[in-house]
């Protein structure tokens, strides 16, 4: 009956041995096992951790991942993101012209793959590769050209006005809207229950003073 043996995670202060392989997790002596479970969640879900996993990888044949300092890369690697977020993308700019330096060279590379090629299959294959890689590194160089030169957004002013408008041109109203405003002032001027005004009606006395006569149509005050 064979046992399976459970990892284990230890709090011991950063090793001597460089280089040092594992992940540091910084937490109290006496930090019970919640805090440190948090921590090791935190650590395990970080950006930085990941970048490492993916560098560990594809450097194992190559031999590179040997000379490195695990906490020290991770420690770097937060560094560039803190940068990155304070505003400065020298480093984001240097890691674009790399990646498309190298697609280029990828393109190019496959290129003479497919034209050595003997068989159509073959050279058919290789031609894809190399034009996806030629595309990518054209992206690549897009996405540089626009954190150096930001896309700039005019926006329009949106008309929110609702019913009916006033178009004017060259201070002049639209034809529809003074046709409107002519009718509206000629039924104020005609319709007075349905009479017209008549200018030469004799008025009524007032009620205030009703001994006060109606000045006759044609009489002026007579002057002592």
């Amino acid at each position: 009956m064979s046992s399976t043996k459970k990892p284990t995670r230890t709090k011991t202060a950063a090793s001597t041995d460089f280089p040092r392989k594992d992940v540091q997790i910084e937490v109290a002596k006496d930090a019970d096992q919640v805090t440190l479970a948090r921590k090791f969640a935190q650590i395990y879900t970080s950006p930085e951790l990941a970048a490492h996993r993916v560098l560990n990888a594809t450097d194992k044949k190559v031999g590179l991942g040997e000379a490195v300092d695990v906490p020290t890369l991770i420690d770097q690697l937060r560094e560039q993101a803190k940068v990155v977020n304070g505003g400065d993308l020298t480093q984001v700019e240097a890691m674009l012209v790399g990646q498309a330096t190298s697609l280029q060279t990828l393109f190019a590379r496959l290129t003479e793959r497919a034209f050595s090629a003997e068989y159509m299959p073959n050279f058919e294959i290789f031609l894809k590769l190399a034009l996806r890689a030629q595309s990518q590194s054209r992206s690549t160089l897009e996405a540089l050209a626009a954190l150096k030169r930001p896309p700039v957004l005019i926006a329009k002013q949106a008309n929110l006005t609702s019913g009916p408008q006033q178009v004017i041109n060259n201070g002049m109203m639209s034809d529809d809207r003074a046709r409107k405003t002519g009718n509206v002032q000629n039924e104020l001027l005609e319709s007075s229950d349905g009479k017209r005004l008549d200018a030469g009606a004799a008025g009524k006395a007032g009620g205030v003073d009703p001994d006060l006569e109606t000045v006759g149509a044609g009489r002026g005050a007579d002057h002592g």
